[in-house]
């Protein structure tokens, strides 16, 4: 009788366990999913702030680190530090800058084991106008890593970048006088039309840019 006793509190330990071991799964499942859903919206608002121009919304998104990271596609517009960062909203918050549209597609998030770092990749378009004419980013390569902070996703490193293949695609129907995609801010389509702007862009040689994440303070 004693023995029957005991295999059947072996018995209810085991089920017991299996249960909290199940329910601790399903918890953390759920933890990682609300998690996806949240670091998601992070990576799209991190664009659509510009819609309304929310500025305390993106000010939440972005890691306010010394040590906050942005590469894009041209060579003089890398961002370091968040001092840096919020200088840009000179340039967004300008009434001559309104966004337009943006799209996000092919979206790839990635959790590490620990739950607290995600990092992204995906295909961005990045519309708008300055001083009423279009410009934008088109079929741009972008990548990105998140870190979980006191419960909130920030973002702590971005890269921005285009396929050189598409590039020199474009910039041979650029010289054979063909309209090309919008690129990194330019409202040219042609050599012979040029947008005013502060720096030359290498992705396309005809262009001039005016970075989404680096503030144009040339005054034109």
């Amino acid at each position: 009788m004693r023995t029957g006793l005991v295999w059947i509190g072996v018995i209810v330990a085991l089920v017991a366990s299996t249960a909290l071991g199940q329910r601790k799964v399903d918890a953390t499942s759920e933890g990682r999913a609300r998690d996806r859903v949240i670091v998601e919206q992070a990576i799209r608002d991190s664009i659509g702030w510009a819609l309304t121009k929310d500025r305390p919304l993106l000010e939440r998104i972005i890691a306010h680190d010394p040590d906050l990271f942005m590469f894009n596609p041209d060579s003089k517009s890398t961002t370091v530090g968040w001092d840096a960062f919020v200088k840009n909203f000179e340039f967004w918050m300008n009434p001559r800058f309104k966004a337009t549209s943006f799209d996000v597609r092919d979206l790839r998030t990635t959790f590490s084991r620990s739950g607290d770092v995600a990092w992204f990749s995906a295909i961005l378009d990045d519309l708008a106008e300055w001083d009423a004419k279009p410009t934008g980013w088109k079929d741009t390569r972008w990548t990105g890593v998140l870190e979980k902070r006191n419960g909130a996703w920030v973002i702590v490193q971005m890269h921005f970048s285009f396929a050189s293949d598409k590039v020199r695609a474009e910039a041979t129907r650029s010289d054979d006088g063909d309209a090309v995609p919008l690129r990194n801010f330019t409202t040219t389509t042609t050599r012979t039309n040029r947008s005013p702007g502060p720096r030359r862009s290498p992705s396309t040689e005809g262009s001039l840019s005016r970075s989404r994440w680096t503030a144009a303070r040339s005054g034109s």
